[in-house]
């Protein structure tokens, strides 16, 4: 994109923003859930080990989206610094929240709780990082620098 072209761009208001938020949010989890899933019951990985590659995945996949789609952002190390900075403080938090989920509601080997209870503990995990990762991303680093 030229400097005139950005300079054209009308900045999206909260609603759409928001949607858009939303909308890759829900892509990324799919691909950090997904991730999760194949590593630990396809593979028998480590359920902190799977969440951690996960998360990395499903992160990398929500900056690209956020940082062009969402925020309309231009490429900026700055930013990306910054974005990385935030998501690895959710990233303790995500972890913390699903570890202690997953701790005191075991679920069983086998059948559909297992999944179950995986989904419950990434979807309060998920939701509380990204009411946070919005409002400093779009409050601070897209809006600031």
């Amino acid at each position: 994109m030229t400097a005139s072209e950005a300079a054209d761009r009308v900045p999206l208001d909260l609603k759409t923003q928001l949607v858009r938020f939303v909308l890759t949010g829900g892509f990324s989890a799919v691909v950090d859930f997904g991730t999760l899933l194949i590593l630990t019951k396809g593979f028998g990985v480590d359920e902190a080990l799977a969440k951690t590659v996960g998360f990395i995945l499903g992160t990398t996949t929500a900056y690209l989206l956020n940082r062009r789609w969402t925020f309309q952002a231009e490429p900026s190390a700055k930013r990306l610094i910054a974005v990385w900075a935030l998501y690895i403080a959710m990233y303790g938090v995500q972890l913390g929240i699903y570890m202690a989920f997953y701790t005191l509601f075991p679920p069983p080997e086998d059948g559909i709780g297992s999944y179950v209870n995986r989904l419950v503990a990434f979807v309060v995990a998920q939701g509380t990082a990204t009411v946070v990762n919005f409002i400093v991303q779009r409050t601070v680093i897209f809006k600031l620098m």
